[in-house]
């Protein structure tokens, strides 16, 4: 087992000088419009014991930026285990990983991260006439796109490379056997249905 730095660099080197170059702490104009056209970011958080990947996910642009140094995130109703969340309020920091559907380079933006309440700053999302129940601020101190090795790898947007439908797992059927739920099992139409109703 490797325990140090040292011991890890000796593996694999130092870094690429553009895999160093490319990092800022700003939000500049490439990085804006790839916010602009993404729907969906991972959100990193770690409390010093436990750490969390939560997916937050609406239509492209549903992240907005705070002038070039920070990201305001949306927050709409969901199961309320706020693993994230916690996280936030005992170690503000978090790791931001942006897509956009058939581009393989992300975008990461690491930062500082608070949570807020207030009604101004939840009405800039407006949608269907509802508010979100909250919003995430992201003050970014490390902004940089990340190659597209891992999607070459694993051919994601591919849909040539997509395991066959009726291959995939049943979500019903895991929650009926991990939770211990009676009845007949869930379909993952009828579940979609169901989540399409309180999306907002």
């Amino acid at each position: 087992m490797i325990e140090d730095v040292d011991a890890l660099r000796a593996i694999y080197g130092p870094p690429m000088e553009r895999a160093v170059k490319k990092q800022h702490d700003r939000l500049d104009r490439h990085c804006l419009r790839f916010l602009e056209l993404s729907p969906m970011v991972m959100i990193a958080t770690c409390d010093g014991e436990r750490v969390d990947v939560s997916p937050k996910g609406d239509g492209p642009g549903f992240v907005k930026a705070d002038g070039d140094h920070a990201v305001l995130i949306p927050d709409w109703p969901g199961n309320n285990r706020l693993d994230g969340y916690e996280n936030i309020l005992r170690n503000p920091q978090a790791g931001l990983l942006f897509l956009i559907p058939g581009l393989r380079e992300t975008l990461r933006v690491n930062g500082r991260a608070s949570i807020h309440a207030d009604e101004a700053l939840r009405a800039r999302f407006e949608t269907r006439g509802r508010l979100p129940i909250t919003v995430l601020r992201v003050e970014a101190e490390e902004v940089y796109l990340h190659c597209a090795k891992a999607f070459l790898r694993s051919r994601l947007w591919d849909p040539a490379s997509w395991t066959e439908k009726a291959e995939l797992p049943r979500p019903g059927q895991m929650f009926k056997d991990q939770i211990g739920l009676e009845g007949p099992v869930e379909e993952a139409e009828a579940m979609h249905a169901r989540y399409e109703k309180t999306l907002y």
